[in-house]
C-alpha cells in the first residue's frame, strides 16, 4: 500500500459533476479508445476513491486482490449470465458448487443451500420475503397468490430486530408493502449486541397482539461491528414459531478464525444468512450471497415461465433461488482469490486489520484527549476527540467538523456516525496491510484537524 497526498480529489459536487461532464457529451459521432481511456483517466478517475491507500478507514471497500481480479476479467471476458443452465452450464456449475462449499466451511446443515445477490440489502430483502411466505402457509395460504391480504390483519405482522440493525431491514419491510410500522426494535447491551433481556419481554409483550414473521440477528453491525448472540437469541424465540435470519453482511466471514468461531455459534441453526463477501475477500462489488438453512425454502422465491426455468428440469437454475433474471459470474472472482490465497492465506488476511483495531483500543485506553465508545469486537472502532477544558454540549458539533474538514481536505477516510446520540468518528480496519501505527497517524491526523478547528 501506499500512502498518497490525498486519497481522493475532495471537491465539491459541482466541480466533480463540471470534471464528468464531457464524458456526457454524446454525439453522433464517436471517438477514438485512446482518447476516451485518457478523458476517462483525467476526469474521472480523480474523483474516485483510493480504497488501497493506508489512509482509507472508512467503509468496507477494496481493491481486488490479484487472483480475484483474474476470475473477474475472466468472467466479464465471456460476459457470462447464470440465471439458468441454457446460457452458461459453467458459470451455473460453479455457482452452485461455489455455495455449496461455503455452506461445508461455515458449517450449515447438509441441506443447506445459497444463492449470489447483487448485494446484502437484496439478500436481506428475500430473506424477509421467505419468512413471511413461509408465515403465510402457516396460516393456511400461499402469499405468492393471495399476497398480504392473505392475512387476517397484516398491519399486525411485524419484525424484531435490534436498533443498531442495518437499514436494510427498513427497506425490505417496505417492499414488501408493510412499512415502518411493522419493525420492533429492541436496545443493546454494553457490547452493543441486542439485549436479551429487553428481547425477551418484547416477546412476551407482543406474541399474542402481533404475528412475529421474522427476528433478525445481526452478526456485525454496521456501525460498531458487534456481534448479536446467535444461540442464545434463537433459544428466547423458541416456541415463536417464527423464521430467524441473521445478517452476517460483515462479521460470517470471521467465522473462519478458530479464535472468532464462538462468536457465531448456533448460526448453523438460523434459517437464513447474508453474506457480503466483497467486504473482505477482496473481490469485486458486487458479491453477496443469501444462505438458507434447508434448500427447499427457496422453492418459495421460484417463479417458472414456457421460456426458461422450466419446472421438473433436472439441471441447476440459479434464478429460480433470486429475482435478478440476469446477473453476473461473480461466484468466479470468490473461487479463485480462495483458491489463491488458501484457507490459512485467507484467514491471515482477515486477522490482521481485527488486531490492528484491538491493539489501536488499547494504546488508546488511557488518551485524556479519546473517548473510545464501545469495545470493538470485529475491525472498528469508534472515538470522540474531547480536546481539554473542550464544552461538553459542543462535543457532537466537533465531531462533525473534524469529519467534514477531514473530508475536504480527502488526505485520510473515516467516517461519521451516532451511538446513544452522540457523534462519533468511525474508523475501520479492512486491509490486511492497515497496521496500528498507520491507525494511530489517523488519530493524530484527526487531533490536529481539531486543534486548527480550534484556533480558526
Amino acid at each position: 500500500m501506499n500512502m498518497r497526498s490525498r486519497i481522493y480529489s475532495g471537491a465539491e459536487p459541482e466541480q466533480v459533476a463540471a470534471d464528468i461532464a464531457p464524458l456526457l457529451d454524446f454525439q453522433e459521432d464517436g471517438i477514438p479508445l485512446e482518447e476516451l481511456s485518457e478523458m476517462i483517466e483525467s476526469r474521472l478517475v480523480p474523483h474516485f476513491v483510493m480504497y488501497d491507500d493506508p489512509g482509507f478507514h472508512s467503509f468496507y471497500n477494496f481493491f481486488p486482490e490479484k487472483a480475484a481480479a483474474l476470475g473477474a476479467e475472466t468472467a466479464l471476458k465471456y460476459n457470462q449470465g447464470v440465471t439458468n443452465w441454457q446460457v452458461s452450464p459453467g458459470g451455473v456449475m460453479l455457482e452452485e458448487l461455489c455455495c455449496k462449499a461455503f455452506c461445508k466451511l461455515y458449517g450449515l446443515p447438509e441441506k443447506a443451500e445459497g444463492t449470489f445477490m447483487y448485494s446484502g440489502t437484496y439478500a436481506n430483502q428475500e430473506a424477509l420475503y421467505l419468512a413471511l411466505h413461509r408465515k403465510a402457509e402457516q396460516c393456511g395460504f400461499d402469499l405468492s397468490k393471495k399476497g398480504l391480504s392473505g392475512f387476517e390483519d397484516p398491519s399486525k405482522l411485524v419484525v424484531i430486530t435490534s436498533r443498531e440493525a442495518h437499514f436494510s431491514v427498513d427497506h425490505a419491510v417496505r417492499i414488501l408493502g408493510l412499512g415502518d410500522q411493522s419493525i420492533i426494535t429492541v436496545g443493546v447491551d454494553e457490547k452493543r449486541r441486542i439485549d436479551k433481556v429487553e428481547l425477551k419481554k418484547t416477546i412476551e409483550a407482543v406474541q399474542n397482539t402481533h404475528v412475529v414473521f421474522c427476528v433478525v440477528i445481526t452478526a456485525g453491525t454496521t456501525c460498531t461491528g458487534s456481534i448479536d448472540p446467535v444461540q442464545p437469541v434463537i433459544e428466547i424465540c423458541e416456541g415463536l414459531d417464527t423464521w430467524i435470519h441473521v445478517d452476517a453482511a460483515y462479521g460470517l466471514a470471521f467465522a473462519l478464525l478458530d479464535e472468532f468461531k464462538h462468536l457465531f455459534s448456533g448460526i448453523e441453526n438460523a434459517d437464513s444468512i447474508t453474506w457480503d463477501p466483497h467486504k473482505q475477500f477482496g473481490v469485486p462489488i458486487p458479491n453477496s450471497l443469501l444462505f438458507v438453512n434447508n434448500s427447499a425454502d427457496f422453492e418459495r422465491i421460484a417463479v417458472y415461465s414456457e421460456y426458461f426455468n422450466k419446472k421438473k428440469e433436472d439441471v441447476p437454475n440459479p434464478g429460480l433461488k433470486s429475482p435478478p433474471s440476469t446477473r453476473p459470474l461473480t461466484a468466479l472472482s470468490l473461487v479463485a482469490v480462495l483458491r489463491h490465497l488458501g484457507i490459512k492465506g485467507m484467514s491471515d488476511r482477515l486477522r490482521a486489520p481485527l488486531e490492528a483495531v484491538k491493539e489501536l483500543s488499547i494504546r488508546l485506553e488511557n488518551e485524556p484527549d479519546i473517548e473510545i465508545m464501545h469495545t470493538p469486537e470485529l475491525g472498528i472502532l469508534c472515538i470522540r476527540i474531547i480536546p481539554t477544558e473542550f464544552p461538553p454540549e459542543n462535543l457532537d458539533q466537533l465531531q462533525v467538523e473534524i469529519f467534514n474538514r477531514l473530508m475536504k481536505e480527502g488526505k485520510r477516510s473515516v467516517s461519521e456516525s451516532r451511538i446513544d446520540g452522540k457523534a462519533v468518528l468511525r474508523i475501520l480496519a479492512l486491509s490486511p496491510d492497515i497496521t496500528v501505527d498507520i491507525l494511530l497517524e489517523t488519530i493524530d491526523y484527526l487531533r490536529t484537524i481539531a486543534k486548527n478547528l480550534m484556533e480558526a
